[in-house]
């Protein structure tokens, strides 16, 4: 997916230059980098998405945009639930744990109603869309 990879390196770029801050979609959104394991290159990679504060934990949500497939990056931390986040200016160790039944519908819907592109998401997909809790190492 070159297209999504190039614009996933102009947001990341854009973000580690300006301590955490984008424009374009995601401007004036909660943004964060997640840096996964890959479960069979055992590469690094970096993805930017928003983020919902849980108390000193943070939310991310495995949208696709979508689509009817879960992300790399969700599948990865499946995997190998060891990541790397950013969030501003500040890089910290987490541990990924995936979030099911009503503790992940609370937190979809509470997405979903700060960011109505999220219920956008939901409809375009037969799939439930993983909400994953981010809790540091």
């Amino acid at each position: 997916m070159p297209a999504a990879n190039d614009w996933n390196s102009k947001v990341i770029a854009e973000f580690r230059a300006n301590a955490g801050k984008v424009g374009g979609n995601f401007a004036g959104a909660p943004v964060l980098l997640l840096t996964t394991t890959g479960r069979t290159s055992g590469r690094s990679y970096t993805n930017p998405m928003m983020y919902l504060a849980i108390g000193d934990d943070l939310a991310v949500f495995a949208t696709k945009a979508g689509a009817d497939t879960d992300p790399d990056w969700y599948l990865n931390l499946v995997a190998n639930p060891a990541v790397t986040v950013e969030v501003g200016v500040e890089t910290f160790e987490a541990t990924a744990t995936p979030v099911t039944g009503p503790e992940r519908d609370r937190l979809y819907a509470e997405q979903a109603a700060r960011y109505p592109g999220f219920s956008r998401y939901e409809a375009m997909t037969t799939r439930v869309i993983p909400v994953v809790r981010l809790t540091r190492s």
